[in-house]
């Protein structure tokens, strides 16, 4: 029980970013679990309903928006409806990206363009908006970034778009930590390693080649792995960790 406590989110709203599948999914799950108001914010409307149906008929609390990460409008606008209809939320969790490869010496620009657009952009413009809802509402919060052990070594060839908005992140991490910090907002980063998820699996691009694809000790991660990272960052027990990044890698620096 007294372990439960440690990470009870009751009565807390967490938005999460690409709620609807893979990564986001795991996250979802985990947040709704120990209690919280979860937000699946999704571009894929007709699967963040489908998965805020499965939480709530486990009688979980869950709510779906739409929102599109590569349109300031979208975000402005879905961030707007979280608070009037949901309240300020405790937690955002910034998760949605793109993973589509293309080789460096072959990759364009408009791809470029396309992965940045809502991978790191996308984060950017979400932590804005949420945040100022967060000190609005006076009663701090936290922030996790989804980022990416591409960023530690772990890299498959064609990366060169998704590893860069990756680490725009990580810095977004950094530089939101520092000037949030007086509003009793902490902002932490994750970074996954081999994660199979549907985006994982339908990625175009080159065939997988890389440092990422060796075995580890504890092999591949599950989606709600990740979860059980965000929720400790979003935890009351995590009060005092802010600008930190944590692999879950499944002992890729050890492999």
């Amino acid at each position: 029980m007294a372990d439960t406590a440690l990470f009870n989110l009751a009565g807390r709203v967490a938005v999460v970013t690409g709620g609807a599948k893979g990564i986001g999914a795991g996250i979802v799950e985990v947040l709704a679990e120990a209690g919280a108001t979860v937000v699946v914010a999704d571009s894929d409307r007709d699967s963040a309903n489908a998965r805020v149906d499965a939480l709530t008929d486990a009688g979980r609390h869950a709510v779906a928006i739409s929102i599109d990460l590569a349109n300031e409008e979208s975000i402005i606008a879905a961030s707007a409806t979280i608070a009037e209809d949901v309240g300020a939320p405790w937690l955002l969790v910034n998760n949605a990206a793109l993973q589509d490869r293309e080789l460096l010496l072959e990759a364009s620009a408009s791809h470029w363009d396309t992965i940045h657009a809502v991978n790191a952009r996308g984060a950017f413009l979400m932590t804005r908006e949420i945040a100022k809802q967060m000190v609005t509402a006076g009663r701090g919060g936290r922030i996790v970034n989804i980022a990416s052990n591409a960023l530690r070594g772990g890299l498959i060839k064609g990366l060169a778009a998704y590893s860069t908005s990756k680490g725009a992140m990580l810095e977004l991490s950094h530089v939101s930590a520092f000037e949030l910090a007086e509003h009793q907002i902490t902002v932490n980063t994750i970074l996954p390693g081999a994660v199979i998820t549907p985006g994982a699996i339908n990625a175009k691009g080159p065939l997988t080649d890389g440092p990422a694809t060796r075995p580890t000790p504890f092999g591949f991660q599950e989606p709600r792995e990740i979860g059980a990272a965000v929720i400790f960052f979003a935890s009351d027990s995590a009060r005092a960790i802010t600008n930190q990044a944590l692999a879950i890698d499944g002992g890729f620096s050890v492999s």
